[in-house]
C-alpha cells in the first residue's frame, strides 16, 4: 500500500478545482477512487452547517459523529519531514494549528491525527498525483481507510493568506497565536486551505474575530516560540541568512541531508524526556571516548546519499513512462545498491559498540530483507555498478547497470552506443592532428560530447578557429566548441541511449516489482543513518571545543558556561560566567551598563539549555538542568535606545504571550522590558510582571535598567540580584573617565547607577542642569529606598526560607557521603545565622 497504483484523481471539480473521495456540497455524493485507497468507495451526505450524518462503517452514536476537517502539508525540499496541520471543528468556532518536524515514519502526524479522529482530511493534490504519491499522504489513507480524502490545489496552501485569515477570524482573548504562529509557514499554509475549503463546504463565512485559534506543538518535545527562535538565532542568523553564525551553524559537521535536517529539527523542537535524552548523550560519551569507532562510523555515514529522498522517489510510480522517468528509475536502483552496500560497513563499525541505542541500531541492521534486497539487485546489475561524481561517469554506470545476456536487444544497443563513444574519440582526435592543436573530448549533461581546448589565441592562424568548429565559447584560455559531425553523432548516441534506457528501465521494474514487499527496512536505515549523523555531528562538536556532559535535576547550574555561537564568531573563547536556579532562588534579576553582557548571557544560558535537551555537550566546566517544556524569551538590544510605540505593543505581546502559556517547567528570558514607554510606566509594568511571574516555580531571568526592580527581593524571598561588572579607567590625560567592560556577572545588584546622568556628563549639556539633575535623582532614590528598606523580621523570613529550600533540595539530590554531608549542614548554619541579624537561641537548635 506504500507505493500507489496507476489509478488516478477524479477530475477537478467547482471553483477550487477539488479531487475528492467525498465531494461536499452537493446534498448526496459518492466516494470515489483515489491513489492508495484500496477501492474505497460509498455514499455520504451533508446537510451545510447542522453536521454530518453517520457512515455506513460507522457504529458511533450520534453525538460522538466525526465533525472536525484537518488540512495537512508537507515541506518540500530541505524542508521535508516538516509538517503544517491545521483543524477545525464544524460543531465548535475552533482551529488548532500544529507544526512540528517529524521522521520517516511520520509518527506523530498519525498519533495527531488519531487523537484528532478527523471526518475528512484535505491535502494538496501534488501529495497524491497519480504514480507521484508521497509517502506521507500513503501512511495517511493506510491509516485512516474510513476517512474521507479530499486534495486542493497547492496554490490554496499559501502561507501569507494563512496569516490574514488568523488576523480576520481570531478572536481578541487569542490573539497571542499571531506572534507563535507568524513564522511557521506550513501550518499557516494548512490553516489557508482549511478555512478556503470550509467556507467552500458550509456555504458561509466565519464572522469576522469569531474564531478560538490556539497552536499545538508536538508531544514530548520542547515548545520554542518562532520569536525565541529569532531572537536566540538558532538556524537563522538575523543579520544575514546566509551566515553560518547560528546555533545550527555551530553544532552542524553531518554529512548527509538527512542527518542535517534532523539537527535542525532538533533544535527547534528539543526533547523533554531524560532518559531519551540521556541515551543520546550516553552515544556521544561513547563517539568522544572510543577514537576508532568515531572515525569508522564518520567514514561510512559519510558515504549515504539522502536516504529519505531515494525512498521517497522509489516509491513514487510515474504517470508516464518517458525517457526521463526511466534515466531516474535506473539511477535511483543504483543508488539503492549503493545505500545497500554501506549496511555490511555500518554494521561492522558498530559491532564493538557498547550503549544501549548504538546496539539497537546494530541488532536493526541485521535485518535479513537488506540481504534480501541486495541479493536480488546482484542477479540484475552489474556487481561493478557504483554512484559516481561527473554527469559522464554516471551516464556509464545507468547504460552498463544491467548485466549482459539478460536482454539480447539491450546487449546489441550498449554495443552501438560504445562505438558511437569510440568514433567520436577517435574524429577528435583526427581533428587534433589535422590542426595541430590540443583538443580533447569533454562532455556535459547539457551539450553531450563537445571539444575542448586549452590554448593562447596568439597560437591559432589569424587568432582564430578553423571554420569547421562552431557554438565556440572562451573562457580565460580554455576554447569550447563543436562540429556539425560532432553533433549528428551526439545525435546518434542520443537515439542509443534511449533504446538502452528503455530496455533497462523495463528490467529495473520487473526489478522493483519483485522488491517492494521488503523495502520497508529502508525507512528504518534512514532513521539509525540520520540519528548517527547527528550524534557524530555532536561528538565533532565536542572536540573543537571544551564541552561537558549535562546532567538532569531540578536545578540549573552552569559552572564557567560560555556563549556557543560568540566563541565561533570570536575564534577563542569568551569570558565565562555561572549560572544558579532552583525552586528556592528561581528569580534572577541581572543589572549593569549598556553593553556590559547582559543578552549575551540571557541567550546564553538559553542556549545551553537547548543543547543539552537534544543530547548535545555543553560549554561550560559542569552544568546540570531542570528540563524546560517551553522556553520563552523576549530580548531587547543594548544598542536600541530608540524605542516608539509599535515596540512598546510588539513588548506587550510578548509579555502576554509569556504569561498565558508559562507554567513551573518553563524557562523565560527576559531582556529590557518597558524601554517602549515613561520610566514610571515601564517601572510598574515591570513590577506586576515580576510579581506574576513570581508565583509560578518557572526559571526565570529578568534583565533590567530599572533598579527600583531590584529590592522586590526585600519581599520575595527566591528572587536574586546580580549583575555585571565594571570598571572605571581614567584616560592617559587624566582628566576623562571611561568605563571597562570585564563581562563578568557578580551577585548583588549593580553599583553604576544613573547611566542617563554620566552621558549627560561627557555630553554639552549646562552644568547647572546636570547637577540639579543629580540633585533630583537622588532625592527620588532616598523616597523608594526608605519605602523598600528591608526590616529585620524580613530579614529573618529570607534567611529562614533559604534555609529550608536548600536542605529540601539536599534531601533530594545529595550524593555526599556522612561526614562530608554534616560539613556541609554546619557551613548551611554558620550562612544562616550570619543573614539574621539578631538570631535567637532557639534559632542555633
Amino acid at each position: 500500500s506504500y507505493f500507489g497504483d496507476k489509478s488516478s484523481c477524479v477530475e477537478n471539480a467547482d471553483t477550487l478545482n477539488l479531487t475528492s473521495s467525498s465531494l461536499r456540497g452537493l446534498n448526496s455524493t459518492c466516494v470515489g477512487k483515489t491513489p492508495l485507497s484500496s477501492g474505497r468507495s460509498g455514499c455520504r451526505s451533508h446537510t451545510p452547517l447542522t453536521g454530518y450524518s453517520v457512515t455506513s462503517s460507522s457504529a458511533v452514536s450520534a453525538h460522538t459523529v466525526a465533525s472536525v476537517i484537518v488540512a495537512v502539508v508537507e515541506g518540500r525540499g530541505l524542508a521535508r519531514g516538516e509538517v503544517g496541520m491545521a483543524s477545525i471543528d464544524l460543531k465548535n468556532p475552533e482551529m488548532i494549528l500544529s507544526q512540528f518536524a517529524d521522521n520517516a515514519t511520520y509518527a506523530k502526524v498519525i498519533t495527531k491525527l488519531k487523537i484528532l479522529t478527523p471526518l475528512e482530511i484535505i491535502m494538496s493534490n501534488t501529495a497524491c498525483d497519480a504514480g507521484n504519491t508521497t509517502k506521507l499522504f500513503s501512511l495517511i489513507t493506510e491509516h485512516f481507510k474510513n476517512v474521507a480524502f479530499t486534495t486542493v490545489q497547492r496554490k490554496y496552501f499559501n502561507e501569507t493568506k494563512g496569516l490574514e485569515y488568523i488576523e480576520q477570524l481570531c478572536a481578541s482573548e487569542f490573539s497571542t497565536i499571531f506572534m507563535e504562529v507568524q513564522s511557521k509557514y506550513y501550518c499557516l499554509a494548512a490553516a489557508a486551505a482549511l478555512l478556503k475549503y470550509v467556507e467552500f463546504i458550509q456555504n458561509a463565512l466565519y464572522a469576522p474575530k469569531s474564531l478560538k485559534i490556539r497552536f499545538q506543538g508536538s508531544e514530548k518535545t520542547a515548545m520554542i516560540d518562532s520569536s525565541s527562535a529569532q531572537n536566540l538565532e538558532l538556524v537563522i542568523n538575523n543579520r544575514d541568512s546566509r551566515n553560518g553564525h547560528t546555533l545550527l551553524g555551530v553544532l552542524n559537521y553531518t554529512k548527509t541531508p538527512g542527518g542535517s535536517r534532523r539537527l535542525r529539527s532538533n533544535i527547534l523542537e528539543p526533547l523533554v524526556d531524560a532518559e531519551t535524552i540521556n541515551t543520546r548523550l550516553d552515544c556521544v560519551q561513547e563517539l568522544l571516548q572510543d577514537e576508532e569507532l568515531f572515525f569508522s562510523l564518520q567514514a561510512v555515514i559519510s558515504k549515504f546519499l539522502d536516504t529519505e529522498q531515494l525512498l521517497s522517489v522509489l516509491v513514487q510510480i510515474p504517470k508516464q513512462d518517458t525517457v526521463k522517468t526511466a534515466e531516474s528509475k535506473i539511477t535511483n536502483l543504483i543508488y539503492l545498491k549503493h545505500t545497500l552496500e554501506l549496511v555490511e560497513p555500518l554494521k561492522a563499525a558498530l559491532r564493538s559498540c557498547n550503549t544501549q541505542l548504538l546496539k539497537a541500531y546494530y541488532n536493526s541492521l541485521e535485518d535479513t530483507r537488506f540481504g534480501i534486497i541486495l541479493e536480488k539487485i546482484t542477479r540484475v546489475i552489474n556487481d561493478d555498478t557504483r554512484y559516481t561524481k561527473g554527469c559522464l561517469s554516471m551516464r556509464t554506470q545507468k547504460c552498463y547497470a544491467v548485466k549482459p545476456n539478460i536482454n539480447e536487444f539491450l546487449d546489441i544497443a550498449r554495443r552501438t552506443y560504445t562505438e558511437i563513444v569510440d568514433d567520436i574519440a577517435g574524429m577528435i582526435t583526427q581533428l587534433a592532428e589535422k590542426y595541430s592543436l590540443p583538443m580533447k573530448t569533454s562532455f556535459s549533461s547539457a551539450r553531450g560530447f563537445f571539444i575542448q581546448m586549452n590554448a593562447d589565441c596568439s597560437t591559432l592562424p589569424n587568432g582564430q578557429l578553423p571554420s569547421e568548429f562552431t557554438k565556440i565559447t572562451k573562457m580565460k584560455n580554455t576554447y569550447s566548441f563543436t562540429t556539425a559531425d560532432l553533433i549528428k553523432m551526439n545525435e546518434r548516441c542520443q537515439e542509443s541511449l534511449r533504446e538502452i534506457y528503455h530496455m533497462s528501465y523495463l528490467i529495473v521494474c520487473k526489478l522493483l516489482n519483485e522488491i517492494y514487499e521488503h523495502i520497508h527496512c529502508l525507512y528504518k536505515l534512514s532513521d539509525i543513518v540520520s540519528m548517527l549523523d547527528m550524534l557524530l555531528s555532536f561528538a565533532h562538536a565536542c572536540t573543537l571545543s571544551d564541552y561537558v556532559r549535562p546532567e538532569f535535576t531540578d536545578t540549573l547550574a552552569i559552572k564557567q558556561g560560555w556563549h556557543p555561537i560568540l566563541e565561533k564568531i570570536a575564534m577563542e573563547k569568551p569570558v565565562s560566567n555561572n549560572t544558579y536556579l532552583t525552586e528556592g532562588n528561581n528569580f534572577v534579576i541581572i543589572t549593569g551598563p549598556n553593553m556590559s553582557g547582559k543578552s549575551t548571557y540571557l541567550k546564553q544560558i538559553a542556549l545551553c539549555q537547548i543543547m543539552a535537551q537534544i543530547g548535545s555537550y555543553v560549554p561550560a566546566e559542569y552544568c546540570s538542568f531542570r528540563i524546560a517544556e517551553q522556553i520563552f524569551t523576549r530580548i531587547g538590544m543594548d544598542d536600541d535606545i530608540e524605542t516608539n510605540a509599535s515596540t512598546f505593543m510588539k513588548e506587550m505581546k510578548e509579555i502576554t504571550y509569556i504569561i498565558q502559556n508559562a507554567n513551573d517547567k518553563s524557562l523565560i528570558i527576559i531582556d529590557e522590558l518597558g524601554r517602549g514607554t515613561s520610566a514610571e510606566e515601564g517601572i510598574g509594568i515591570c513590577y506586576a510582571a515580576c510579581e506574576y511571574l513570581l508565583n509560578l516555580k518557572a526559571f526565570t531571568l529578568f534583565a533590567t535598567h530599572f533598579l527600583e526592580l531590584c529590592h522586590i527581593d526585600t519581599l520575595y524571598p527566591n528572587v536574586e540580584n546580580y549583575h555585571f561588572e565594571v570598571q572605571h579607567v581614567r584616560s592617559s590625560a587624566g582628566n576623562k573617565e571611561k568605563i571597562a567592560y570585564t563581562y563578568t556577572l557578580s551577585k548583588g545588584y549593580t553599583e553604576e547607577k544613573n547611566y542617563g546622568l554620566k552621558a549627560a556628563e561627557v555630553s554639552s549639556l549646562p552644568s547647572s542642569i546636570i547637577l540639579d539633575a543629580k540633585e533630583i535623582t537622588s532625592h527620588i532614590a532616598k523616597q523608594i529606598l526608605h519605602r523598600q528598606k528591608s526590616t529585620p523580621e524580613m530579614m529573618k523570613q529570607r534567611a529562614t526560607y533559604q534555609l529550608a529550600m536548600r536542605l529540601v533540595q539536599t534531601a533530594r539530590n545529595s550524593r555526599l557521603d556522612p561526614d562530608t554531608l554534616r560539613v556541609y549542614l554546619k557551613a548551611l548554619k554558620k550562612k544562616y545565622e550570619a543573614s539574621c541579624p539578631t538570631p535567637r537561641k532557639d534559632d542555633e537548635q
